[in-house]
């Protein structure tokens, strides 16, 4: 064997060593599931509906799973469970891409929390560009109709609207920490509840009749409830005399910061709910509109000073909303 013919197999020998070895990497590294599931209601996604997309991913999977979901009107009530981590559902836009459910509380014995249209109960979840909607209604019978119910942890909604009257979105569990990103969020009564801390950022809240926006039902010893960060406040026609919030538990938390309050909001703008010796802690920084006038406030709520309002940012209120918070691997950054 000549000189040139021994090189030119060495040579061969050596790239489909160097292709096998990046080969095997790239077979190592790839999920031995799928990890992209598309969801289209004429049937030519994986999946006609998005409840069997989620029904069929890996359990706590080690990679990320996006579920991109099609224009359409799906009526769904769909459960995320708590074995379905890691999940991402994409709309297109939330305009076009709708999941619409009519539950309500009916009068059942803790019928809140069975009227939702979407359960999150699995960590590390995404929405994206969705409508997520509770068409129950209003009314007499009807009661509480949840839209978004959400107990766990590390979840970031981005870009949704979330639609319904009383009680539209249940941001509960104890431990949880959630963001609420580039929302529109629109109900009657109590329509943003539960004991989660919860971050609202860049989001429109529309008020839809004269009651109440919040109602925290933050648990003793946690340092955040809500936070509200850069919201407008808005407001059905006619629609005044709106309170900021009302404790659902005595040690309620809730912040507006920086937040566009429109012109309806009642001039106390907090109310105890029967808490008289509540211990809530009900505090505004740097808002503006009409509703922002504090001259007649109830004195158990307060203006941050500026050092305090140093707190409230998202890398602060993820961090130290909890007593021994989960290391925070960048989980609601972009």
């Amino acid at each position: 064997m000549g000189f040139e013919a021994g090189f030119a197999g060495g040579a061969v020998v050596f790239l489909w060593m160097v292709f096998s070895v990046f080969a095997f990497c790239s077979i190592a590294n790839a999920a031995p599931y799928p990890t992209r599931l598309v969801v289209s209601k004429d049937g030519t996604g994986d999946y006609s509906n998005i409840q069997d997309a989620i029904n069929n991913c890996k359990s706590f999977p080690d990679q990320r799973i996006t579920i991109l979901v099609e224009p359409g009107v799906y009526e769904e009530k769909i459960v995320v469970n708590s074995w379905n981590t890691r999940i991402s559902l994409i709309g297109i836009d939330a305009d076009r891409t709708v999941i619409r459910w009519s539950d309500a509380a009916e009068g059942r014995k803790n019928g809140t929390f069975w009227s939702y249209t979407m359960l999150v109960q699995a960590n590390d979840f995404r929405a994206e560009n969705l409508t997520i909607e509770n068409a129950a209604g209003s009314g007499p019978g009807i009661g509480q109709a949840v839209a978004l119910h959400v107990e766990s942890d590390r979840v970031v909604i981005d870009a949704c609207r979330l639609i319904a009257d009383q009680d539209t979105l249940y941001a509960a569990g104890e431990n949880s920490r959630q963001l609420y990103r580039n929302c529109y969020i629109e109900g009657t009564t109590d329509f943003i509840f539960g004991e989660g801390t919860a971050v609202f950022e860049n989001c429109q809240i529309h008020c839809k009749t004269a009651s109440f926006i919040t109602a925290a039902s933050t648990a003793e010893g946690v340092r955040f409830g809500y936070v509200f960060l850069d919201c407008k406040l808005s407001f059905a026609q006619g629609v005044d005399n709106v309170y900021l919030g009302r404790p659902w538990r005595p040690f309620a938390k809730t912040v507006f910061v920086r937040c566009d309050l429109g012109n309806g909001i009642h001039p106390e703008g907090w109310s105890r709910w029967g808490y008289k010796y509540a211990e809530t802690h009900y505090a505004e920084f740097e808002c503006t509109g009409a509703g922002a006038d504090r001259s007649e406030r109830v004195d158990w709520s307060f203006e941050l000073s500026e050092d305090e309002a140093k707190l409230y940012t998202k890398d602060h209120v993820f961090n130290n909303g909890l007593q021994d918070p989960v290391p925070l691997r960048d989980w609601y950054k972009d």
